[in-house]
Parts: structure tokens; sequence; C-alpha cells
């Protein structure tokens, strides 16, 4: 299959980039409100998810650390509601998956899928802890502050959403997940006043990264001002997430789709296509998303895959449908795990994309390539983009128009690596 493809030139989105170095300091000078005494002797829950998190191995290293410095005893809980496969072993190998096991954080992993009910919300909602959790003397909730992929509200992805769903392991999720995302906004912030009060929740870190994918901050938050303090910190994660500077797009090639990446594979807030079909996504009008493969920290979790238009033989061959279902299953919304439509190869694939959008001409077609929804404050754009590029204060060409190449399998190589 053949159309004619003009060359890419790399242009620099430009975005804020504050910056955490010493996260080793950080969290110490972090944990020096937290008193000895409520923390000395006890066994402490520390939750870590399913997100990839810049530093994570070295952000839960210290939280160990310094715990155990004030007299404590912490371990970890994988707490990511039904992913993994739904299995206390899958759950562990999505934590290895990011370098998170007991040899590098110096913490024993404690995995289960067994849960306890907490409580009811009024209108009957059973809330689910894990157990192993439950039973600590303590619970430290971890987790990276952002705008979610499929709602917005006051709570979106964060210390909240880990502590109703997360820590929930997957018979909470699904209790909760049956509200739909439409109801989210109202439902995780109740849940999580209920959960608050009866579990034993010692304090809460919150993480932020800026549009780089950096480690922008590290907070520890105090059980009582969890509630409002995340509230605020949720405003600057929007402020600081990186978007694709252009109105309208004829062909977006990802890269790479992910769950490490988002929890759709591609983050809606870059491509403005929710599973949930919520409003309230702020993104250019594409008409074509093209995924050519999956990461390898997916697990074979290939969730997103749908919001892609066409995709690649070699992607969704990486793709464990049993992993993928459960977690669309879970969340009650199926499009993110729909197939496209496959073709053999990443040239081919980009060709029908071509073919099938409306309106241009290989001189006109605006194309758009980027590694990942992570990763974008480096993109490639076709000359047909160029006037927008060369009129906007935040964006600017970054060298010279290269080709796309593609290997004897029709592969397409990295931009910067021809």
């Amino acid at each position: 299959m053949n159309y004619p493809m003009p060359s890419l030139i790399p242009v620099d989105q430009h975005f804020a980039r504050k910056r955490l170095d010493d996260i080793d300091a950080t969290i110490n000078r972090q944990l020096e409100q937290i008193s000895d005494e409520d923390v000395a002797g006890k066994t402490i829950a520390i939750t870590v998810g399913s997100r990839g998190i810049m530093g994570l191995v070295e952000i839960i290293r210290s939280l160990v650390s310094g715990l155990r410095a004030k007299g404590g005893l912490p371990f970890i809980v994988p707490s990511m509601g039904s992913h993994g496969g739904a299995t206390a072993e899958g759950q562990i190998k999505v934590l290895a998956g990011y370098g998170i096991t007991e040899e590098t954080t110096g913490a024993q992993i404690r995995s289960s899928m067994e849960v306890v009910e907490v409580d009811r919300l009024p209108d009957g909602t059973p809330l689910y802890t894990d157990r192993i959790a439950f039973e600590a003397d303590a619970i430290v909730i971890a987790n990276k502050i952002k705008p979610h992929a499929d709602f917005k509200g006051r709570y979106e992805s964060g210390l909240v959403k880990m502590l109703s769903i997360g820590l929930a392991k997957h018979k909470g999720a699904v209790a909760l997940h049956n509200h739909g995302f439409a109801r989210f906004h109202d439902i995780l912030p109740k849940a999580a006043a209920c959960l608050l009060d009866r579990l034993p929740v010692l304090f809460g870190v919150a993480i932020l990264e800026n549009a780089f994918d950096d480690l922008m901050d590290i907070e520890v938050i105090p059980k009582d001002r969890i509630l409002s303090r995340e509230k605020e910190l949720l405003e600057v994660a929007k402020r600081s997430i990186g978007r694709l500077k252009f109105t309208d797009i004829d062909v977006l090639i990802v890269d790479e789709i992910g769950k490490n990446i988002s929890g759709e594979g591609m983050d809606p807030n870059v491509t403005g296509r929710p599973g949930s079909r919520l409003p309230g996504f702020d993104a250019p009008d594409i008409q074509k998303i093209v995924a050519l493969d999956v990461t390898p920290q997916s697990h074979g979790n290939g969730v997103g895959i749908g919001s892609a238009d066409i995709s690649t033989r070699r992607c969704v061959e990486k793709i464990d449908l049993g992993a993928m279902y459960t977690n669309a299953i879970t969340a009650t919304i199926i499009d993110p795990a729909k197939l496209p439509m496959v073709l053999n190869t990443d040239r081919d694939a980009i060709c029908v994309a071509l073919k099938t959008c409306n309106l241009i001409t290989p001189e006109t077609a605006k194309i758009v390539r980027i590694r990942n929804t992570l990763e974008i404050h480096r993109i490639w754009v076709s000359p047909a983009l160029m006037e927008h590029v060369e009129a906007a204060d935040d964006l600017s060409a970054a060298g010279p128009a290269q080709p796309m190449n593609f290997d004897a399998k029709g592969r397409l190589q990295p931009q910067d690596a021809q």
C-alpha cells in the first residue's frame, strides 16, 4: 500500500518546567510534620498503584526509609482496583514492571484481592478496602494527582480515587464503577470522606508531574487535610499537563499506548477522546488516530486501543484480551477495549489513515507524530502545520524536515535516529 507521505519537522512545544530534583530530602522534610508517636511500632500499609510515575522507586524507597527512621514498620500494598488481571500475582507483576520490588524499596509487598466491607453510602453502595491494609495499624495513601481520563470534577485521579477504588481492589472498584463515570464527581468524594472516617489513614502523599513527565512536587498531607488540599493540587496539575497546541489535525500518529502512560492508554486530555464520552476534554479536532504499539509495562492490557481509528498487527498481537476486558468491564466502559481497523504494517496503517481523511491532499495533510501522550514536548509535524507553528509563541521548529522512514517490515523508524 502506498500514499505520498510528507516529511516531518521536529517541533518543540514550550511548557513551564518546575522540577523537583532531590526526592529523598523533600520527603524527609515533608515527614517532619508527622509525629514519631503516630508512627513508632506501627505496621503501615503504603499504597502503590498501576500508573507510571517519574521517580516512583525512589519516592517509595524514601518513604519507607523515613517511616522506619520514626520507628514504623512499613510495607507495600498493591492498590490498583482490577488491574493486573484482577489477581494478587498479576498486581505484583505490574509493580515489578515499574521497578517496585522488595529489593528496590526495602519493604515487603503484601498482595491479596481479599477485601473487607468498611461501610456503606446512604444509597447502600458498599465500600471495600484491601484486608491486609485494613488490618494494619496505619495506612499511607500515595498517588499521583492528575486530570482523569474519563470524567471531570473537583477530585479526579489522586488520593481520593486511590482510597476509594485503588485500595478497594476488584470488588470495590466494581461497586463504585457501577454508578458510571458521570457520577464520579459526586460519588468519589463521598466515598473517600466515609473511608477517611473509618480507616486508620495516617497521611497522604501527593505526587505531581509537569508537562515533560518530570517530577514537579511531592507533598505529605495530614489525614484531616486530604480532601481540602487535593482539590487545590488538582488545579495545579491541570495547569501543568501537556497538550497538543493545534486546533485541528488530520492524522495523529501515536508510537505507543499503555497503562503506564494513561488509564486509557492514550490520555483523552491530549486526544479529546474519552471512553466515557463525557464532555470537558479540550483537545484538537482529529480526523484519524493511528496507534502503532503498546508498551511492555502494560502487561498486555491494551485499554485505549479503542480510541484509535487504526492500529497494527504487532500492536494488537501484544494485547491480552483477558486483562484488557477485565479492566474495561470493571470500569463499565467498553469503547476503549474495542479493536480498531488493524493493518499489517505501520506503513499500511498510516497510508489508510491518510487515504480516509476528508478534504486533504499529500501537500495539505496536517500530520502530527508523538511518541505517546505523556511525552509531547517534542513532536513532529508535517509542513502543512508550520504556518501555525511559526505564528505561535509557545511552539518552535527544532530542526530540519526528516522523511518518514520505514524498515523492511514496514515499521516506522524513530525520527531522531535517522
